[in-house]
């Protein structure tokens, strides 16, 4: 049984594992459907028989769907409890998958309303699962929340590793998108059953007794509303480039850019384990404002590569940029603003994901109208701002006496 008091267990409480493990296995079911749905982006052109504006705003729903629940879902983990989301979770997922499956194409729905309402439901999934892990991980690793926040996100570079091979392999063998999204419903079984099994605790901010009247007050705070506002560009910097990554870099540079992607989020994956050590050297504000930089210098790049190496270089330095976007966004969010609870980090997933399916579809825009490279030459502004911005607080925290933590019950 777990109870209210599981972070004063021992880090290596058998249940501890368990609920980390089945948050990292959902994770990984959510990146390979996004790495499988980028792949196909030019396949679901010709399948749906729709132009590059209509693929983007398809593509795009799938983040508005993550966006749309994880703000009401976080702040409904103590009151429905997280495993009855996760199921959810599980729910939506069989269901969206299934029935994307079955989309007509734009002959027989112009605006393609099946296929968005089923890529829909796959969002929603997705923002079920964020609404839970983030402040699931939060409470139960209090003491390590950026290093583990990044851990516990490693999973979801992971599961684009996972699908962008199936994808790649499922491809060179001549074998439609169909199947490959298809196999996505075995990872969402699994997880499913795992969640089963598991006892979830109450978050840190319910255990803590800090009512709901006080998380909401903490919310309307001036930095952290800055916060949401900026998670909106980390997160359309690094989803919405991803989305188009293969059908840009093949055009571009003549090469498999879901090998890239790939690629990319293999260095995510590893770099992911370091952040701890990287954020206590830099503090998390300096290592955002680091990251922003090397971002916009790779997607720059990224906008005029037109070899196999430059394409290599370019997407090394963008996704070393990203890497840690994400998940320390949520630790500083976590650990300035505990107060907040599953509400902040809800609050800053939504605008993550509803900024993603902006400027995903805006690519898809701009792609149509003024061709592959100039796609992400419009998304190269995102971190240029972020840069800024990051470097200025970085500075005031400094003048400050330096970035630190907050605790729950301190003043």
């Amino acid at each position: 049984m777990v109870k209210l008091g599981l972070s004063h267990e021992p880090k290596g409480s058998t249940m501890q594992r368990r609920l980390f493990t089945a948050s990292c296995l959902s994770l990984v079911t959510c990146g390979a459907l996004v790495a499988i749905r980028s792949a196909a982006a030019d396949e679901l052109g010709v399948t749906l028989a729709a132009d590059k504006a209509l693929v983007g705003a398809l593509l795009g729903m799938g983040f508005y769907g993550m966006g749309y629940v994880i703000a009401v879902a976080s702040p409904l983990c103590d009151l429905l409890g997280m495993k009855t989301l996760m199921l959810l979770a599980c729910l939506l997922h069989v269901l969206g998958i299934t029935g994307f499956l079955f989309a007509p194409g734009t002959a027989e729905d112009p605006s393609l309303d099946w296929a968005r309402a089923t890529m829909l439901l796959v969002g929603l999934a997705h923002g079920l699962v964020e609404g839970v892990i983030n402040p699931l991980i939060a409470t139960l690793f209090p003491e390590e929340k950026t290093h583990k926040l990044n851990v516990l996100h490693a999973w979801w570079p992971g599961g684009i590793i996972l699908g962008g091979l199936l994808a790649y392999a499922m491809r060179s063998m001549g074998i439609g998108w169909q199947v490959t999204w298809g196999l996505a419903l075995v990872p969402t079984i699994i997880y499913g059953f795992q969640v089963l099994g598991v006892t979830f605790p109450k978050t840190e901010r319910s255990a803590s007794g800090i009512s709901a009247g006080e998380m909401v007050k903490a919310s309307l705070h001036p930095l952290f509303l800055l916060f949401v506002a900026m998670m909106a560009i980390t997160a359309a910097t690094e989803l919405g480039t991803g989305s188009w990554m293969d059908s840009v870099l093949s055009k571009t540079a003549g090469f498999g850019g879901v090998l890239l992607l790939v690629y990319g989020n293999a260095l995510m994956f590893g770099l992911r384990f370091f952040a701890g050590p990287i954020a206590h050297k830099l503090s998390p504000i300096g290592l955002l404002t680091a990251s922003a930089a090397l971002a916009a210098l790779g997607l720059w790049l990224l906008s005029s590569a037109s070899t196999t190496v430059s394409s290599i270089v370019a997407t090394t330095a963008f996704f070393v940029g990203v890497c840690y976007f994400w998940p320390t966004m949520l630790a500083v969010v976590s650990e300035r603003f505990p107060k907040t609870g599953a509400l902040g980090m809800g609050l800053l997933a939504a605008s993550g994901f509803l900024g993603s399916g902006f400027f995903t579809t805006k690519m898809g825009e701009v792609y149509q109208a003024e061709g592959a490279a100039a796609a992400f030459a419009f998304t190269t502004w995102l971190p240029v701002g972020l840069t800024v911005v990051f470097a200025a607080l970085w500075i005031g925290f400094a003048m400050r006496g330096g970035y630190r933590a907050e605790r729950l019950g301190k003043s």
